[in-house]
């Protein structure tokens, strides 16, 4: 039996999963999920890794449906709830998925065109019926069991394939490293086609026999309501949502910033990731709950890897040290290590690194050194034992005049002056110094661009500072709350 449905198994009665519809049992999560298996199956014995998409809201019916995939030996393939339909018939096309398990509310999206490509498909309620005790195939570990979708920000996304195997292995790190256990009650505000929602909250709450929480959709009131009922003490979540929590703390009377601000102080573990967490919001949401937020690292690909101590030191700026079990190295270009203190790739390897990408054998082999080490594409530095990401290579590291800038490290200086919200540094061609740094700045009200560009001088040497800028009122967002910079590099055209 996968030890994610051993706490089901051994301990049935406490609450596992609490939604809109109320509270449900680890009981009731198993038998539901049961049901569903059954039913998928049919007069099979075993979907034999069939694909099985599924459009599902987060609650009891998302995990029934999860784990429902997984006890008939179907891969899950999780769709983004907030794609248009182009998108969602790319994956479930590239994945050659064989149903579709949806919930009424996205039956208007999907109903034709599962009709017109002759797709099965099931209303997940109308799954969750007949027997609970039919006997179920033993699940390999090596078989498939997953297909999340890369962003595709430079490319059309590839289809991330992870077997059991590598969901044990990303989940018991991470149990391990953050000290999960039954007693544990955690808030999902994530999205579930993704590692951060689907295997750090959902996931290893659940492996620990721990109470998941879900509200969807996110409203910052609610999530501090939430937590002052005294139950939530792990919450995840990406800087994005940090920075609505401190505006919606901010317009609060005094006295219930205090109740609320000691209520989150005893929480045990506050994490955030999937976007680089700005140096401000950190210090601003340590005064607002209490907590230096556990910033770590991780991929669709790779699941966490590298993460600052649940015990010990979290230095703002930083994403931490290797977590247990995955090994961590820093290369040149041409894949050889390089001297301590000096920038380089991060490559991975470990039981958590994903099998292949899906029908995608070239980008698979590109994706690995000949050695068998994932090539994450992203920059960093060790300083002091940490590690700090510089950027993403060809999108955050910015080739200036012979220099690499760190995208990220100048915007995190723009984000200290005090009329800047928010910012994106990129790089945008330029015969001269191959790229220019250009800036793309959410003012809080009217900017002085020549006194902001006076007050940088003071903070960055000339060949980091910005030479374009731009105005806007908001920045182009990925579900999980990542700028999508390639849109950016457009609007300088007409460069201010």
């Amino acid at each position: 039996m996968l030890s994610r449905f051993a706490q089901a198994q051994q301990r049935p009665h406490p609450i596992a999963i609490l939604d809109a519809q109320g509270a449900h049992t680890y009981e009731s999560l198993w038998n539901k999920s049961s049901q569903i298996a059954r039913q998928l199956l049919g007069s099979k014995s075993d979907l034999e890794q069939e694909r099985i998409a599924f459009m599902v809201s987060p609650g009891l019916n998302y995990v029934t449906t999860l784990w429902g995939i997984w006890k008939a030996g179907g891969i899950a393939v999780p769709l983004c709830l907030s794609y248009p339909l182009p998108s969602l018939a790319y994956v479930i096309e590239d994945t050659l998925a064989s149903a579709l398990v949806l919930e009424p509310a996205y039956l208007d999206l999907l109903q034709d065109y599962a009709q017109e490509k002759r797709i099965p498909l099931h209303l997940v309620e109308d799954l969750q019926v007949g027997p609970v005790t039919a006997p179920l195939s033993e699940i390999d570990l090596n078989r498939g069991a997953l297909i999340l979708y890369t962003s595709g920000t430079t490319s059309l996304p590839k289809g991330v394939l992870s077997t059991h195997a590598n969901l044990e292995a990303q989940i018991s790190t991470l149990i391990e490293a953050w000290h999960w256990t039954s007693s544990d009650h955690t808030l999902c505000l994530l999205p579930l086609h993704h590692v951060h929602g689907l295997v750090n909250v959902v996931s290893c709450a659940l492996s620990a026999g721990a109470t998941l929480q879900f509200l969807h959709p996110f409203q910052a009131d609610q999530v501090f309501s939430i937590f002052l009922e005294g139950k939530v003490n792990v919450f995840m979540a990406v800087p994005t949502i940090y920075f609505k929590l401190i505006a919606e703390f901010d317009s609060y009377s005094e006295s219930k910033k205090r109740v609320l601000s000691a209520c989150m102080k005893a929480f045990r573990l506050m994490v955030s990731g999937s976007a680089a967490l700005p140096v401000s919001v950190m210090e601003k949401w340590k005064q607002v709950a209490g907590h230096t937020l556990l910033e770590r690292y991780g991929m669709t690909e790779i699941g966490m890897a590298i993460s600052n101590p649940y015990q010990g030191e979290r230095r703002a700026g930083y994403i931490g040290t290797p977590l247990p079990g995955v090994q961590v190295r820093l290369v040149d270009e041409q894949d050889q290590e390089v001297a301590p203190g000096l920038p380089g790739e991060i490559q991975i390897q470990g039981p958590g690194v994903f099998a292949k990408y899906w029908g995608k054998a070239e980008a698979t082999a590109k994706a690995f050194t000949e050695s068998g080490w994932f090539k994450t594409g992203d920059i960093a530095v060790v300083e002091a034992g940490y590690y700090r990401i510089l950027g993403r290579d060809s999108i955050d590291i910015i080739k200036s005049g012979g220099y690499k800038i760190s995208a990220l490290e100048i915007e995190e200086v723009l984000r200290s002056h005090e009329l800047v919200k928010d910012c994106a540094v990129v790089g945008i061609p330029n015969e001269e110094w191959g790229e220019l740094v250009a800036a793309v700045l959410v003012p809080e009200t009217e900017l002085d661009l020549p006194a902001l560009k006076n007050w940088l001088k003071e903070r960055l040497p000339t060949y980091k500072s910005p030479k374009v800028y731009q105005i806007v009122t908001d920045l182009p967002r990925n579900a999980m709350g990542k700028v999508v910079k390639n849109e950016l590099k457009s609007i300088f055209s007409s460069p201010t």
